[in-house]
């Protein structure tokens, strides 16, 4: 997956990756450096002051730790912490209405990966597209109930947090 760049110098997947790790890689690429796995407000500052691009908030779903808090927990936090940096939410949608309460609390963008895959894996490319079709439907159903005809009018004023 890496062939012909030396990643020696970058534990991409060690538990250990440290701040260090992030400033080499910024160093290394001119690539746009979004970092995925941020959940709190302390290191979304910390991402920012290492010149990270961009913030994924995220568990990492099956694949790792999952019984720490709701990714839609922890994105007002994180969005406050990050400032200018975009922030992107991956985890836990299903409904149209998970996308709309994400992009109330800050999300800029929002991943979808299990409900796509649902899609694929039941009926191929038709499927997929049947699931963007749904969650695109209820999305609008959702900003339409609430008075917001673009995105850009979805607001924190439309989520109450208990």
């Amino acid at each position: 997956m890496y062939a012909g760049i030396d990643t020696s110098g970058i534990a991409l997947v060690d538990p250990a990756l440290a701040w260090a790790s992030v400033d080499r890689l910024k160093k290394f690429t001119r690539m746009k450096v979004v970092l995925k796995g941020i959940v709190t407000r302390e290191d979304a500052i910390l991402a920012r002051q290492h010149g990270a691009d961009g913030i994924i908030v995220s568990n990492h779903g099956g694949r790792a730790e999952e019984s720490g808090l709701a990714t839609i927990d922890c994105l007002a936090e994180v969005v406050d912490g990050a400032g200018p940096l975009p922030v992107m939410l991956d985890g836990g949608v299903r409904r149209g209405t998970d996308v709309f309460k994400a992009l109330a609390l800050g999300a800029r963008a929002v991943g979808i990966g299990r409900p796509y895959l649902w899609g694929l894996s039941a009926f191929g490319q038709p499927g997929v597209e049947k699931v963007l079709d749904i969650l695109h439907a209820e999305l609008r159903m959702t900003m339409g109930q609430c008075g917001t005809p673009g995105i850009k009018q979805i607001t924190k004023a439309f989520v109450q947090k208990a």
